[in-house]
Formats: structure tokens, sequence, C-alpha cells
């Protein structure tokens, strides 16, 4: 499918990367100190940002969309940068990364399950609850490291979801129409699950970050709400981030 328009993003990619560059990375010779619980998961959330991508760029390429496949690659650029920047952040704080976590397997299963759609649907799932777990990291530190790692992924995030937004409503505009909101319906079920889960695993850290399970669960839903508006409007990047 021939979606058009991912120049644009193409060039956002290219712009942020440049900015990046000129911008240099955080102060590393600065140490961090963070509770034990928040070390923990930002271990596990490094694991989750760390890959390749193959899969994601395969299903891309497939759909025949220059354009798109160029900017998606970008993306996965910025991810892997995310994963560096984190080690960095545990590496300051003397503490190791994780070869592996049961979390980023069950989500990398999900997303190949099926098509680039349904890639594309998990993918967003993560990205929705990132927004607002990077918030809390940046926010409910006094650590200045951490809150600089976390303020610099938290940028791209926000434009990650308007740039899958796009995408995603150009896949939904193949389905019969009445189709397309029950789909969104069960991705929004299927984010409530995720989202208890990831407040359940990550608990503790929420705690020390000052947001706690309950106000992260509905954070996260509220968020979605302007989510399924971008996917099933005509105008996807009319979505804003309350990052």
């Amino acid at each position: 499918m021939h979606t058009g328009g991912f120049a644009k993003w193409t060039r956002q990619f290219e712009d942020e990367h440049e900015r990046r560059r000129v911008q240099g990375d955080p102060d590393w010779t600065h140490s961090a100190a963070l509770h034990p619980a928040v070390w923990a998961s930002i271990q596990r959330f490094q694991v989750g940002e760390d890959g390749d991508g193959a899969n994601l760029v395969g299903k891309v390429d497939q759909a025949g969309d220059a354009d798109y496949a160029q900017a998606v690659r970008l993306f996965i650029a910025e991810e892997q940068n995310h994963a560096r920047l984190l080690a960095r952040l545990l590496a300051a704080g003397g503490m190791p990364t994780l070869n592996g976590h049961w979390s980023d397997v069950v989500f990398v299963r999900l997303r190949r399950l099926m098509g680039l759609r349904m890639e594309l649907l998990v993918l967003m799932i993560a990205e929705v609850v990132a927004l607002r777990y990077y918030r809390a990291m940046r926010d409910g530190t006094d650590d200045a490291l951490t809150a600089d790692v976390a303020g610099r992924i938290l940028s791209d995030e926000q434009r990650h979801v308007p740039f899958h937004c796009e995408r995603l409503h150009a896949s939904l505009a193949e389905l019969p129409h009445a189709m397309r909101r029950p789909v969104m319906a069960l991705w929004q079920l299927l984010l409530l699950v995720v989202s208890l889960v990831v407040a359940a695993d990550h608990g503790p850290a929420l705690r020390r970050l000052d947001i706690g399970c309950l106000r992260f669960v509905v954070d996260v839903m509220a968020s979605s709400h302007a989510v399924v508006s971008a996917v099933l409007v005509p105008r996807p990047d009319a979505w804003t981030s309350a990052g």
C-alpha cells in the first residue's frame, strides 16, 4: 500500500538526528543516584528499547512505500538510541543492563503474530505506555542526569505516537468502516491490560517516582482517547501529546 506523505516524517527524523548531534550527549561524568526499585525498572525498560527492528522492517518493505520504509528505519534508530542512553544512565549509577526480560519477550511475540497492522497496534501500546513512564521518570526524581535522559527520550516518543497514528489511519482505512472502531476498542482493552501489568511489575518504582500504580493506569488510558481519535479521523496529525 502506498500511503504517501511520509517523506515529511523522514525529514523530521533527519532533522532530529542533526539536532541531537549538535546538542551532544548528557554529561555522563555526573553519577546517578536512584532508589534500587527505580534502577530495576529502568533496566527492564532498557531491554524493551533495545532491538534491531528487523521483523518490522521486513513487513514495512513488503508494504511497498519507500518513504515510509525510510522513516521507519529512522524511527528504529531513535529507539536504539534510547536503549543506548538508558544503558549509559545505568552505567552512571553502577548498574548493569539485563540480557532480557519476560515482558519484552511477550511484546515481541505479539507483534510478530500477524501483519504490519497488528505489529503497529502492539507497538503503539508500548509507545503510549512509554509516554507516561518517561514523563514520570523526568518529573519524579531529583537526579539531574536521570531527568535529562528521560526528557530526551520523552521528546522523541511524543513524535513517534503521531507518526504511528498516521500509518495506522491509512491501514484501518482499508477495513470496512464498521470494523474500525471495534478494532480500536479492542486496542484500548489490550492497552488497559498491559497498563495494569506494567503498573504491577513497576509498582515500587512508580511510587518512588511520585505517581503510583492507579494514577499511572488512569493517565495512560486517558491519553489513549486522543490516539484513537487520531487513528480514526481523517487528520491523525491533529493528535498532540499531554506529556
